[in-house]
C-alpha cells in the first residue's frame, strides 16, 4: 500500500507552479520572482491604500513640477495628470483593482497609470524614489489625521463647557486620593478636563509645525541631479518649506513617533475621564446618569446598566500607548538612511489615529447625554468633613493662629464631630470651644458648602461666579 506524501509547502518556499516574474516596476536586476512567503511579508497594499489621497496629490504636484522645470514633455505630463485623476476616481468609486504582486499604493497606482496612458506613465517617477514618496504622503496623511483630531477635541471641549456653564454652581465632593477632601462645583471640576484637552490640542498643533516639510525631492537618499524646484512641490502641497537634508527626510520618523507620544497622552487623558464618568454612574456615586444610546445591559442580569462606551474609551488607551511603544522599538536600532523596517510605522499610525477618534466620538457623545444628579451631589458632600479646610482659614484669618497650630486644632475637633457621628456644621459650638475657647458663634458662617466654594474666589477657584468667568474664558481660547 503507498501512502501519498503531504503536498502542503513549506510556508517559507515557493510553489513549483508559482512561476513569478520579477516586479516589472523595480525588477531588472533579478531573474526570478519572490517567494510566496516574500510576496506577503513584503508587501503593505492591504493597509496602505489609505494614503491613495496623498499619493495622487503628491504625484501631481511632483508631475506638475517636472513639467514646469522641463524635466517632463508637457504632452506626457499632460497625461499623467489625467490619467491621475482617472485612477482618484475609480478608488473613490470602488472600482480599483488593487494588486498585492504590486506591494504597496505606490506602485499600485502607477502600474494603473501604465496601464491607462502607456509609457509616458513611466516618466512620473523621474527625480524621486518610493524613499521620498512613502514618507510624503505619510506627512501628508498624519497631517490630516491631526487636523480631523484637533476638530474633535474642540468638540468635546464644547460638550464639557456647555454642562461647566449649566453646572457652575452644583456642588460636589472634590477628591484627592479618591476620598472626600473639599467641596467643589462639577462645572468646576469639567472645566479642568477642558485644560488637559487644551493642552492635547497644543501638543498637535506643535507636532504639526514640525511635521509640515516636504521630504519629496530627497530621492533615494542622496538628493537627485534632476533640476528639480523642491520649494515648489512644497507650496503645492501646503508644506512650509522643504526639508533641508535628504538623508535625514527619507530616514525621518519622529513625526509618527511625535504624533503616537501625543495620542497617548491623549488616550490617558480620555481614559481619565471615562474612569470617572464610570464611578459617577455607579450606584455608590449617581452623580450623574447615561441614557440607553450610551449604556448597554447584561445577558443575565436584567436591572442592570453598564456605562461600557466609557469602559470601552478606558480600555483602548491600551491601543495607542501599545502603538506608540510600536513604532518606538521598531526606530531604535536603525541607522541611516532608509530600511524596510520603516514600513511598520503606518498600521500603528493608522489604528491609533482611528481608535482616537473613535474615543472622542464617544467622550463628546457621553458628554452631551450625561445627566448629572445635583440632589445625589450635594448628599455625597456631606460625609468626609469637606469644611475642615474652611475651619482652619478661618481660624488663620480671625484668630490670627499660625497655620500649622490652626491646622492641629481643626483635626482635634473634627475628631470629636467624628465621636458624635455628626458633619462640622452640626457640632455644638461647646465642643469647638473645648479645643480653642476663642472660636466664637461666627465660624458657621464658614462651615456650611455652599458658602464653602463660594469663598474660592482666587484665580482657578470653584466658586461659581470664577467657573463661569472660567467658561467663557475656555470658549476664548479653545473654541
Amino acid at each position: 500500500m503507498t501512502t501519498q506524501k503531504n503536498k502542503t509547502a513549506h510556508p517559507l518556499s515557493r510553489s513549483s507552479g508559482d512561476n513569478h516574474a520579477p516586479n516589472q516596476m523595480w525588477g531588472g536586476r533579478f531573474a526570478e520572482g519572490p517567494a510566496e512567503a516574500m510576496e506577503r511579508i513584503n508587501a503593505s497594499i492591504d493597509f496602505d491604500r489609505r494614503l491613495y489621497a496623498q499619493d495622487i496629490a503628491a504625484s501631481q504636484a511632483h508631475c506638475k513640477m517636472l513639467i514646469a522645470q522641463g524635466i517632463v514633455p508637457a504632452q506626457d505630463g499632460t497625461a499623467i495628470l489625467g490619467g491621475l485623476d482617472t485612477i482618484l476616481r475609480e478608488i473613490e468609486a470602488g472600482g480599483f483593482p488593487f494588486r498585492v504582486e504590486y506591494e504597496d499604493i505606490h506602485m499600485n497606482v502607477e502600474a494603473r497609470l501604465r496601464e491607462l496612458i502607456g509609457e509616458a506613465a513611466g516618466r512620473l517617477h523621474t527625480a524621486r524614489s518610493r524613499n521620498d514618496q512613502a514618507v510624503t504622503d505619510f506627512r501628508l496623511w498624519v497631517r490630516d489625521a491631526v487636523d480631523a483630531l484637533d476638530g474633535q477635541l474642540a468638540d468635546l471641549q464644547s460638550a464639557l463647557i456647555d454642562q461647566a456653564e449649566a453646572h457652575a454652581a452644583s456642588v460636589m465632593p472634590g477628591f484627592t486620593h479618591l476620598q472626600a477632601a473639599q467641596p467643589v462645583t462639577l462645572g468646576h471640576h469639567l472645566l479642568a478636563y477642558v485644560e488637559m484637552f487644551g493642552r492635547d490640542r497644543g501638543r498637535l498643533a506643535d507636532g504639526r509645525a514640525r511635521m509640515n516639510e516636504c521630504p519629496l525631492g530627497a530621492a533615494a537618499l542622496a538628493g537627485t541631479s534632476f533640476p528639480i524646484d523642491r520649494a515648489a512641490t512644497a507650496k503645492a502641497l501646503g508644506f512650509a518649506r522643504p526639508t533641508a537634508n535628504s538623508m535625514d527626510s527619507v530616514s525621518d520618523r519622529d513625526f509618527a513617533m511625535e504624533f503616537l507620544a501625543t495620542g497617548a497622552i491623549l488616550a490617558v487623558h480620555l481614559s481619565r475621564l471615562a474612569e470617572e464618568l464610570v464611578i459617577w454612574c455607579s450606584a455608590g456615586f449617581g452623580y450623574v446618569r447615561l441614557s440607553d444610546a450610551f449604556s448597554t445591559g447584561s445577558s443575565i442580569m436584567p436591572q442592570k446598566r453598564n456605562p461600557d462606551a466609557a469602559e470601552l474609551v478606558r480600555g483602548k488607551a491600551g491601543r495607542v500607548i501599545g502603538a506608540l511603544n510600536t513604532v518606538l522599538v521598531m526606530m531604535k536600532g536603525l541607522p541611516m538612511s532608509y530600511g524596510k523596517d520603516m514600513q511598520e510605522d503606518k498600521e500603528p499610525v493608522f489604528d491609533a489615529a482611528e481608535t482616537l477618534s473613535i474615543c472622542l466620538g464617544a467622550a463628546a457623545g457621553m458628554i452631551r447625554d450625561m445627566t448629572p444628579d445635583p440632589t445625589a451631589m450635594r448628599a455625597a458632600t456631606a460625609v468626609g468633613f469637606l469644611t475642615a479646610t474652611d475651619l482652619a482659614d478661618w481660624l488663620v484669618r480671625v484668630l490670627g493662629m499660625p497655620f500649622r497650630e490652626a491646622h492641629h486644632a481643626t483635626g482635634a475637633i473634627v475628631a470629636r464631630a467624628e465621636q458624635r457621628g455628626c458633619d462640622l456644621a452640626e457640632l455644638p459650638l461647646t465642643e469647638m470651644q473645648a479645643v480653642e475657647p476663642r472660636i466664637t458663634g461666627a465660624v458657621f458662617e464658614v462651615l456650611s458648602v455652599d458658602n464653602s466654594v463660594q469663598s474660592r474666589t482666587s484665580l482657578g477657584g470653584t466658586a461659581p461666579t470664577r467657573v463661569l468667568e472660567a467658561a467663557a474664558a475656555a470658549r476664548g481660547r479653545f473654541l
